[in-house]
């Protein structure tokens, strides 16, 4: 068997290319090509002019996956496109279960039902979560760090943020045409998977196979500091739907939010920054 390897060369600390190869071990006798992903522009296209001898298998992380996800949305695909996970976080797997060196799988059963967001004037589809808040400022913090040549995990960057770093704000939030008003907002996330940050279970109800591809949002509002830093490890590990005190989670089809100060947002780990508000609808399909 043949495989054509699509690799990010910039996911995992840069080490994209060495962590793809991975995946042979996973599939002895198999001949392997590798081909940088960051330089296909268009992906359905560059599918269909593969041979049908050759499988196609792309690594990278959740970022990597939003956007193929993206460019094959709505699409009809006549073969099965191959993942193997190779980025730091790899929510997507962890919400299915899977371990973060399983074998290769198919994702073409998972390009149906993706919800959509609007930020900024621009839409796109997502597989995991949109971050707002906290989240968001650990991914621009962690961007920040990157760019300087430094590293932190996300837990410190959120603690660090818990501890001062980070400023709660006033949250207007609307589901399926209810509002309600929220004030020192530290979260405010839509949850279409239920991990987030790399392996923070934000919202462990949630179903991404749910029949009507409905999302969940999550707000974490009207907590100090220190009672905060002393519950985010339960919230990471899926706790959190027992803190109802400060806490909401509501499912619906379209969830709106806004903040009264310019925050930090994040779309499968990609960072946008100064965001009052966004929008994210279910899937009609």
């Amino acid at each position: 068997m043949k495989y054509i390897v699509l690799y990010n060369p910039l996911s995992n600390k840069e080490r994209g290319l060495d962590c793809a190869k991975n995946v042979e071990k996973h599939i002895p006798g198999a001949a392997f090509e590798y081909a940088d992903i960051t330089k296909v522009k268009d992906f359905y296209a560059f599918q269909k002019d593969v041979p049908a001898d050759t499988q196609i298998l792309f690594t990278g992380g959740d970022g990597t996956l939003n956007h193929v996800f993206n460019d094959l949305f709505g699409k009809e695909l006549d073969r099965e496109i191959y993942y193997y996970p190779a980025g730091t976080g790899n929510d997507f797997v962890n919400d299915l279960g899977k371990t973060q060196d399983c074998a290769p799988f198919p994702v073409n059963e998972y390009l149906a039902g993706l919800p959509e967001v609007t930020v900024n004037g621009r839409t796109c589809r997502f597989l995991n979560a949109v971050g707002y808040g906290l989240d968001g400022y650990c991914c621009e913090e962690s961007d920040r760090l990157k760019a300087l040549g430094k590293e932190k995990a996300y837990s410190t960057i959120a603690i660090e943020g818990l501890l001062g770093k980070y400023k709660p704000t006033n949250a207007k939030v609307t589901v399926d045409g209810v509002t309600k008003t929220y004030k020192k907002v530290w979260m405010a996330p839509a949850m279409f998977g239920r991990y987030f940050g790399g392996g923070i279970c934000m919202s462990p109800s949630q179903d991404r196979k749910n029949p009507g591809h409905l999302l969940t949002s999550v707000v974490v509002h009207d907590i100090s500091r220190i009672p905060a830093l002393l519950r985010f490890p339960a919230i990471s590990a899926g706790k959190g739907e027992s803190f109802t005190k400060f806490m909401d989670y509501r499912v619906g089809r379209e969830i709106e939010v806004e903040f009264d100060s310019p925050v930090a947002l994040q779309i499968d780990g990609e960072t946008v920054l100064g965001v009052t508000g966004y929008s994210a609808r279910a899937c009609e399909a």
